[in-house]
């Protein structure tokens, strides 16, 4: 039996993540993507649209920054993108790329983009050596990043303010 690899990649996992989807140049849905773990290039977790996760399965390229990923209704390709903003001591991780609906999806042959985005402080996650090309800019990144964060947190409030009774 062979045991799997342990390695660094730059993508954080266990994370959530807020995405935003637009399939034949309309906005159609927003909610959350889930990366439970990434082990010998496999990724594993739920995507959640609609109100109930659904798992996704794929693949992690660590030296091109590249995922992609299958839900049984769309399949994903996007790459990574790190943009740190150090007056405010946060690390964003933007994956963003193309999809395709795919059967029984009632939007099955349609093609769009999506963007999803995490954060989590500076301090956190140390991306160690000189590997990855990152560096902070006086650049903004995409709007999406700021859509999908609020995405995010809105979620995060929902499922605490069920907690708090």
């Amino acid at each position: 039996m062979q045991t799997a690899q342990v390695t660094m990649v730059s993508i954080p996992f266990p994370t959530k993540w807020g995405i935003r989807a637009d399939i034949a140049g309309r906005p159609i849905v927003w909610g959350e993507l889930i990366i439970n773990s990434i082990t010998d290039n496999r990724v594993i977790g739920t995507i959640n649209f609609r109100g109930m996760p659904i798992p996704i399965h794929g693949s992690w390229n660590e030296s091109a920054k590249q995922i992609t990923f299958d839900s049984p209704y769309a399949t994903y390709s996007g790459n990574l993108t790190i943009f740190d903003d150090p007056p405010i001591r946060i690390r964003h991780f933007i994956l963003s790329g193309r999809l395709i609906m795919k059967p029984p999806s009632l939007q099955a042959g349609e093609y769009g983009t999506w963007i999803a985005t995490t954060d989590i402080s500076l301090n956190a996650y140390p991306i160690s050596g000189n590997s990855l090309p990152y560096q902070y800019t006086d650049q903004l990144p995409p709007v999406g990043v700021f859509l999908t964060s609020n995405i995010l947190y809105q979620l995060q409030e929902q499922h605490l303010g069920r907690f708090r009774g």
